[in-house]
C-alpha cells in the first residue's frame, strides 16, 4: 500500500510530464480549482488553475524546448518538495526580452501541498535572476 506521500510524489511525477509535453489542460486538471500559486516577487498568492495555465504558458512559450530534470523529490504527509534543473532554448519572448536562441539552464526549489488526489498549493522559488541573466543583451550594446 502506497503512502499518502508516495501517492502526492507520483502525482507530482504525472504532472510535469505532462507541463513538459506540453498537455496543460491535462495538468491543470490535477489542481484544486481553488489552486493557490504563491510565487517570488509577487505580495499575494495567486488563485485559479487558468491562473497558472497562464504563467505555465509564458515559459512554454520563451523556452518551447523546456526539459525538466528532477534532481530531488521527497514527501511528508500532504507536501511534496522538490529540486529541480531546468534547461531549454530561448526561443520566444519571456518577460519582455526576444528571443535571443541562447541555452539557458537554471534551478528551481519547489514546494507542493495536496487536499485528497490534487495539488492544491505551489511555493516556487526559480532562478529567475539567473535566468535572466542568460537571456539578456551584453552589457554595453
Amino acid at each position: 500500500m502506497n503512502t499518502a506521500a508516495e501517492k502526492n510524489m507520483a502525482l507530482m511525477r504525472t504532472a510535469y510530464q505532462r507541463v513538459q509535453s506540453g498537455d496543460l489542460d491535462a495538468a491543470a486538471e490535477l489542481l484544486t480549482e481553488n489552486f493557490i500559486a504563491n510565487l517570488p516577487g509577487m505580495p499575494d498568492p495567486l488563485h485559479g488553475r487558468e491562473v497558472w495555465k497562464l504563467g505555465t504558458q509564458a515559459m512554454l512559450d520563451g523556452f518551447p524546448d523546456l526539459q525538466f530534470n528532477v534532481e530531488d523529490m521527497f514527501g511528508a504527509d500532504d507536501k511534496v518538495g522538490v529540486r529541480m534543473h531546468f534547461r531549454g532554448t530561448h526561443q520566444g519572448t519571456f518577460q519582455g526580452v526576444a528571443a535571443t536562441h541562447r541555452p539557458v539552464s537554471f534551478r528551481s526549489i519547489e514546494l507542493y501541498r495536496f487536499e485528497g488526489n490534487k495539488i492544491a498549493e505551489e511555493w516556487v522559488a526559480p532562478d529567475l535572476t539567473g535566468l535572466m541573466q542568460q537571456i539578456s543583451p551584453p552589457s554595453g550594446s
